[in-house]
């Protein structure tokens, strides 16, 4: 269903025992850029009408999201504040081919895998706190949905801009690469290291 060709490792999970503030915090920023990459969307393909309606509930859902992940941090009296950027996005983004239609097809499907992983890590999370935090694992259980339509949605505008089988065989490519990025991690405690 999400088109991940690997599950996260354990080694996550070790560093979101060690700072689980940090990934809230940047749980927050992954719900505005979520957001923001979607008004870029509508931004960039403003005359297919079919992308720029689904794009636009996607920017309220997610800064719906912010919104809500901001309200669990003032209630845990953690503060929100810039964080150093991991290099999973900017490694995602750098595969995006340059000309159109090709462009298109990879922002979306890049964005597609992007949900879908925060799907993932939102359920092994829920999962992996529930006996200590049942509060906060409810609330990542509750996004579970969204984050899976959302990674729906973006799968299918890609078919705008492609056929279905350059999409599908694009989106087999570009989620073996994010497996090698996930599977490389980062010293930096992140929703997506």
């Amino acid at each position: 269903m999400l088109h991940l060709k690997t599950a996260s490792q354990k080694r996550w999970l070790a560093q979101v025992d060690e700072n689980l503030d940090e990934v809230l915090i940047d749980h927050a920023h992954c719900e505005r850029k979520a957001a923001s990459t979607a008004m870029n969307l509508i931004n960039a393909y403003t005359e297919n009408r079919d992308l720029c309606h689904e794009m636009k509930q996607i920017v309220e859902e997610e800064l719906e999201h912010f919104e809500m992940v901001l309200a669990r941090l003032d209630a845990r009296g953690i503060r929100f504040r810039r964080l150093a950027v991991g290099p999973y996005g900017r490694r995602l983004n750098q595969l995006v081919r340059p000309s159109e239609p090709h462009r298109a097809v990879d922002r979306l499907l890049v964005a597609s895998l992007i949900e879908a992983r925060s799907c993932e890590r939102f359920s092994l999370l829920a999962e992996h706190i529930r006996d200590r935090d049942a509060e906060l694992a409810d609330f990542y259980e509750s996004l579970f949905e969204s984050e899976a339509r959302h990674h729906s949605t973006y799968v299918r505008l890609a078919e705008h801009f492609a056929p279905r089988p350059t999409v599908r065989e694009r989106l087999d490519q570009l989620s073996a690469s994010e497996s090698e990025i996930i599977s490389d991690g980062s010293t930096l405690v992140r929703m997506h290291s």
